[in-house]
């Protein structure tokens, strides 16, 4: 099932953060986590699900990824604190 989601990646609490965009977000963190593609998160070792929105389309939810990556990182933090005060990996709470 493909839903269209953003999401932020965090290396720890205040740490490297990552923005993305996936239609199937369960398949797209594993890959992170498991550093199966080279890239950014896996060299900066950004391995948790801090937080994600889900949207109705692929185009509403690629426009919000590109307002967050122009926006500041305090707007990033904020939006990952309004939802998740602790910074808990969500990626267990997500699949079960």
């Amino acid at each position: 099932m493909k839903n269209p989601c953003v999401y932020i990646m965090a290396s720890r609490r205040h740490g490297t953060l990552y923005v993305g965009v996936t239609s199937q977000l369960g398949a797209r963190v594993w890959q992170h986590k498991n550093g199966v593609t080279q890239g950014f998160t896996s060299q900066y070792r950004v391995h948790q699900l801090v937080w994600y929105e889900q949207h109705e389309t692929m185009a509403s939810a690629i426009l919000r990824e590109k307002q967050l990556k122009a926006g500041s990182r305090q707007r990033k933090i904020d939006l990952i604190e309004a939802l998740n005060p602790q910074w808990l990996d969500l990626y267990e709470r997500m699949l079960g």
